[in-house]
């Protein structure tokens, strides 16, 4: 079953991301640019910063990160929700 994803915003979301690892690089206007250097690449990703953050879009990114991080999709949730 999967878990439901939390109402979060973009500098929210952007603390979590940089506790897996991944630091700004740059911002322009209300989007911000993240990156992570892993053994497959680099991993660049934008995330608005808006509050609420649209659900499709923060879908989107934490599948991404999912498969970039190798981490379960609902760990990644179930870790997010916990902030």
């Amino acid at each position: 079953m999967s878990e439901k994803l939390p109402s979060v915003s973009g500098k929210v979301l952007i603390s979590f991301l940089e506790s897996l690892g991944y630091e700004v690089v740059r911002q322009r206007g209300s989007h911000v640019r993240l990156l992570k250097v892993t053994p497959a690449g680099k991993h660049k990703l934008t995330i608005p910063d808006h509050n609420p953050m649209a659900k499709g879009t923060l879908a989107d990114i934490l599948g991404k990160v999912s498969i970039w991080c190798q981490i379960d999709k609902q760990e990644i949730i179930t870790k997010l929700r916990s902030r």
